[in-house]
């Protein structure tokens, strides 16, 4: 059994005893536990820290756990409505009300109920995780001269020089700000460029957690339709036309949601309007490093073809690693790196060294190209078997597009259906999938989903989530007419 799930299950075994021992009552200890429920003393440590951050537990070091004892009835409950005029009172003099919805960002984040699969995970499964690589350099990295001082910051210059040289072209390790993730780099990124009530251009669909930090920047995410090609060319330069837009973001790499791959002829194209506009194209580059193992040669990133500062460039760590190891660039050339600079020093001062000393460590041991190579054929694997199982139970749905990078699929849902209640009664039947709504900034064409098949334990769970899938759509919830 997966250690997740074993802690999950132990943690739910020992709360169900807890009434057992009266309060103040000492545990069994670890060590009995250990071997009464055949589990590693990692999960009995594990369930415990549960049980005690639920307040149920009272561990106490060289004595063991005990069962907590009842908590005094606190104070009364406070009167907090007036929150709703104070968050409200200035909605009027905004162009755009910040509101902040982060549904379509929690989809990826929340791990769902035991039992069910997860088609709708951002992240590698455990088991695809660089687990032991990562540890290793973590360990090495806490180890070196300095490793918990200050860092530079704008980053350690050995790890801004490897992502410089992953970005390729002409930019530089000075050009280069090493940030926590590609969320909070895309985050500095538009609060950087546009000012509030703004608007911004975005591809149509997109990444739902972009859409949420222009809307909690007070932006106006305006779309831009994506083909198999990617952005249409003429649409954006319309949407420049039509808005005054200073900023467009865009994944020209394995799309999200679609998968597209931004077509050759059109990567120049979108630069030259961009550049006429005199506006800034903002490259999430954010899965170069999850190709398949057939993918072919890779496009180069946007911004190595770009010498007058035309794009601001975002890549990451996370996704090919971790959710937990949070290492990513923000890569811009021209004053504008000194506004972006000055936000990320305000927002969040630097990234923890031991963290970028760990990333050193881990890009520059053998382990690091094996991990990707593996990764890659596993990917491509999953991605058949997932294309395979859709087509044979569910020949209804539209598969328009089969990408060669990234960790999902995009679904055309039939005329008709209901996708909120599909993925209502898809959850019922045991599997998690994410709706195509939030993935538009304006009302979508079709029904749509994304299936996820990169956070599963193995094939074998694709095919009987799949399963599940045809059951949910079978049952009558799909289509309300």
């Amino acid at each position: 059994m997966h250690e997740r799930s074993s802690v999950v299950e132990l943690a739910d075994r020992l709360r169900s005893e807890l009434d057992r021992y009266s309060p103040g009552g000492k545990l069994p200890s670890s060590r009995a536990l250990v071997e009464r429920f055949r589990v590693s003393p990692v999960t009995v440590s594990r369930a415990l820290a549960q049980l005690t951050a639920e307040g149920l537990v009272v561990t106490r070091p060289g004595a063991g756990a005990f069962r907590a004892r009842p908590r005094a009835d606190g104070p009364a409950a406070g009167d907090t409505s007036w929150q709703e005029l104070a968050l409200t009172a200035d909605a009027a003099a905004e162009l755009v009300p910040r509101t902040v919805d982060a549904s379509g960002v929690l989809v990826t984040l929340a791990a769902p109920p035991p039992g069910v699969i997860e088609f709708n995970g951002g992240y590698l499964h455990p088991s695809l995780q660089p687990e032991r690589a990562m540890a290793a350099a973590l360990a090495r990295a806490g180890r070196r001269p300095g490793a918990w001082g200050r860092p530079p910051v704008d980053g350690l210059p050995e790890l801004r020089e490897w992502f410089a040289r992953g970005i390729g072209g002409a930019i530089t390790a000075a050009e280069v700000l090493i940030t926590a993730g590609g969320q909070s780099a895309l985050t500095t990124a538009l609060r950087a460029l546009a000012p509030p009530g703004a608007p911004v251009l975005v591809e149509s669909p997109t990444y739902p957690g972009m859409l949420a930090i222009a809307r909690a920047a007070g932006l106006r995410p305006v779309p831009v339709p994506v083909d198999a090609d990617g952005v249409r060319p003429h649409l954006l330069a319309d949407a420049f036309r039509a808005t005054g837009a200073r900023v467009f973001v865009c994944q020209p790499l394995f799309q999200n949601p679609t998968g597209a791959v931004l077509a050759p002829e059109r990567r120049g194209e979108v630069l030259r309007i961009a550049r006429e506009a005199g506006a800034f194209v903002v490259e999430d580059d954010f899965v170069r490093r999850l190709v398949h193992e057939d993918a072919g040669l890779l496009p180069r990133p946007l911004a190595s073809d770009d010498p007058d500062g035309v794009v601001v460039h975002v890549c990451s760590l996370t996704k090919a690693t971790s959710p937990s190891f949070r290492v990513s660039a923000l890569a811009a050339r021209g004053p504008v790196l000194e506004r972006l600079r000055a936000i990320q020093i305000v927002d969040t001062f630097f990234v923890p060294r031991p963290l970028q000393e760990a990333a050193l460590e881990l890009v520059g041991s053998p382990a690091w190209p094996r991990h990707l190579r593996a990764v890659a054929a596993e990917l491509k694997n999953r991605r058949d078997t997932m294309t395979s199982a859709l087509r044979l139970r569910l020949p209804e749905f539209s598969l328009p597009h089969i990408p060669a990078g990234g960790y999902h699929l995009w679904l055309r849902l039939p005329d008709g259906t209901d996708e909120q209640a599909l993925t209502a009664t898809a959850l019922r039947a045991g599997v998690a999938v994410t709706p195509g709504r939030p993935y538009f900034s304006a009302e979508p064409a079709a029904a749509h989903l994304r299936l996820s098949f990169v956070a599963v334990a193995s094939t074998s769970e694709i095919e009987e989530g799949v399963r599940r899938l045809r059951t949910a759509f079978e049952a009558g919830a799909a289509h309300p007419g």
